[in-house]
């Protein structure tokens, strides 16, 4: 676990992929729990330690997790992702070719269904009974040979939409064999992270504004420079 920026109010932590948010049916040692024993053997805060789940990112994505300290700052992060006053970019690595060339971003929607057995989202072209509207913005930000850089803003929040929505216009994010892509990574996780996030603090009311590091891999690190030089 990385700590990237923390106060009496919010801790954000940079999760690593494979890491679980919340507990679930594994009973696997999740994010919450590592984050809450920072807090009680940094602070000696006797007892146990409040920490508000804000947000979650799935299991096998890497990046950005805000959390509260405080009820209060809990409710007013609540209400701020419900508002669309949190804003988030993703970055993800796809296929070559399936993503239109380096400048504007495209504007994508898609009506998405889910299905509980399976954990996994469907995407429709049309609203479909039971369907939810689904919107986000892509980017190119670089290209190699065989993969391409892709910066996603998600207009909406459901389940899974980012992989659901790739996946559909033919670029499912590499490793992702749920939603298509032709191999899995070695470590089992999906090329996806929490890149950035912006917001006014829920108290201080100051502007925070955090970048996550990219990832150790080769591949993430090439693109990522290639990025920065574009």
């Amino acid at each position: 676990m990385e700590v990237l920026y923390e106060d009496n109010h919010i801790i954000i932590v940079n999760k690593r992929p494979g890491e679980i948010v919340q507990g679930d049916k594994t009973g696997d040692p999740t994010l919450v729990d590592a984050v809450k024993q920072y807090i009680k053997e940094k602070y000696s805060k006797p007892g146990n330690v409040f920490l508000g789940v804000a947000h979650r990112l799935d299991r096998p994505v890497a990046g950005l997790v805000v959390f509260a300290r405080t009820s209060k700052a809990l409710a007013r992060l609540n209400s701020m992702f419900a508002n669309g006053e949190v804003h988030k970019t993703y970055w993800a690595i796809v296929g070559k070719g399936k993503v239109t060339a380096e400048g504007e971003p495209s504007l994508f929607t898609h009506w998405l269904t889910r299905n509980e057995k399976q954990n996994k989202a469907y995407a429709h072209d049309h609203e479909v009974p039971g369907s939810k509207k689904a919107q986000l913005r892509l980017s190119c930000l670089a290209t190699s040979d065989r993969y391409q850089l892709v910066e996603i803003e998600l207009l909406t929040g459901r389940h899974h939409q980012i992989r659901c929505q790739l996946a559909a216009i033919g670029c499912p994010i590499k490793g992702d064999l749920k939603y298509g892509a032709p191999r899995s990574n070695p470590d089992g996780s999906i090329s996806l992270m929490a890149h950035a996030i912006t917001f006014v603090h829920p108290v201080s009311h100051q502007q925070i504004h955090l970048e996550a590091p990219i990832p150790e891999d080769t591949l993430w690190q090439t693109l990522a420079a290639m990025a920065k030089k574009s």
